[in-house]
């Protein structure tokens, strides 16, 4: 028998909030925190620069790339990659060293094959602690309990072999939401929970996050213990669906009241800004953090600084 969406994340969300208490790092301790703090997660220092490597016109090299992120003030890189840039590994990790970027995270396959193990061994050769980021599907959101269970033991069997292995470098892994039943948030959790390991937590990636806009707060809510980082992105509702699933900062008409739900929060973990473009990354980034610079004075009511400004790239 099938579960309806309602039913079964309502059910879940009790499980799931029952057993937060049960956690370290439950977020009770950031309550003490003032509205200034919060407001600071918007900050350049806690900007991360997201999908800017298979996703750049030009095509940058790491030194290229280090230098892009240094004139627009952003000093942390996830790295996304595709097979072709496995080569440059070690001189990515270098490059980063020597412009002091901080690589916050990397692109994570789903299973300990022989990319991932070319991973491991780069970050162990540089001696750098990281999150993995580790996104998988499951197939369709709806499904009966049955499978439900099959699918949550079988998710467990393909990451802890890759949590053990990040925890002998120092490293994190953050699972990442990338649609379908694994990017589902209580489903997450679940997992995260059965898998009961420190060095586990989440990525959440608004993009692929348009079916959770109505359940958004008390999704942030249920996740906030775990999150590493916010992915931003232009939102409006079945935006998915319309084709305007990526969307520049500021031109979403979501963005601010989703904005200011993250800082209300009292979430402190990173942010992402997304390049995630087949433009020149560096015209995505700054549409982007033009965006956030147009928002975020309008967090507290403030008027907005007049019209958002223009994209430097037509859209």
């Amino acid at each position: 028998m099938n579960v309806s969406p309602a039913i079964a994340w309502g059910l879940r969300t009790v499980l799931v909030i029952s057993l937060l208490g049960s956690l370290p790092g439950s977020g009770a301790a950031r309550a003490d925190s003032s509205q200034e703090t919060y407001a600071n997660i918007f900050a350049r220092s806690n900007l991360v620069a997201w999908c800017i490597v298979p996703f750049d016109a030009k095509k940058r090299g790491p030194e290229e790339r280090a230098q892009m992120m240094d004139r627009l003030g952003i000093a942390r890189f996830a790295y996304d990659w595709r097979a072709e840039h496995i080569p440059t590994f070690d001189e990515e990790l270098d490059t980063l060293k020597r412009h002091n970027i901080t690589l916050t995270a990397f692109w994570f396959p789903g299973a300990m094959n022989d990319e991932a193990r070319a991973i491991l061994d780069v970050l162990k050769r540089h001696q750098v602690q990281t999150e993995l980021w580790v996104s998988l599907n499951g197939g369709e959101i709806v499904c009966t309990p049955e499978e439900h269970a099959r699918r949550v033991k079988e998710h467990i069997e393909i990451l802890k072999p890759i949590v053990d292995a990040a925890a002998e470098l120092g490293c994190k892994v953050g699972l990442y939401n990338h649609g379908g039943w694994f990017g589902e948030p209580e489903n997450q959790i679940e997992i995260l929970h059965a898998i009961n390991a420190p060095n586990v937590g989440l990525v959440y990636n608004l993009h692929h996050g348009h079916g959770h806009l109505d359940r958004f707060p008390a999704l942030l809510e249920l996740m906030k213990p775990y999150l590493y980082c916010i992915n931003l992105n232009g939102m409006v509702r079945n935006g998915d669906r319309t084709g305007q699933k990526i969307l520049p900062l500021g031109t979403g008409d979501r963005d601010l009241e989703l904005l200011k739900m993250i800082r209300d929060s009292g979430y402190q973990g990173a942010i992402g800004i997304l390049g995630h473009t087949e433009d020149d990354a560096e015209t995505t980034l700054s549409n982007n953090l033009d965006g956030l610079d147009w928002l975020v004075p309008q967090l507290d009511g403030t008027p907005a600084p007049g019209p958002r400004p223009p994209l430097r790239t037509a859209r």
